[in-house]
């Protein structure tokens, strides 16, 4: 499991339900955040998510965009002390 979230492969993810919609959500607001829906939240809401807990993974998320984004911004290099790095990063 851990590789295929390295990889961002959520199919390839032994992931419960619940889970996969939160990281679906994450995946859209990373990539596509201006489409994200009511219908979205409700989905999240129905898997059992609170409105607290889906504000927390959506402020997470735009946390780290942001802090990539100034990282690139700076020419700043990764520290070498994370995970995998996701195959469309070079070595």
């Amino acid at each position: 499991m851990i590789e295929a979230l390295a990889q961002a492969d959520l199919d390839a993810a032994a992931l419960e339900p619940a889970e996969r919609a939160l990281l679906e959500l994450a995946a859209k607001v990373t990539r596509h955040a201006y489409r994200t829906t009511d219908a979205d939240i409700e989905t999240l809401r129905t898997h059992g998510w609170t409105d607290p807990q889906i504000a927390e993974a959506v402020y997470v998320t735009a946390l780290f965009a942001f802090f990539n984004r100034v990282a690139d911004a700076f020419g700043i290099d990764s520290q070498g002390y994370g995970g995998p790095r996701p195959q469309w990063e070079p070595e």
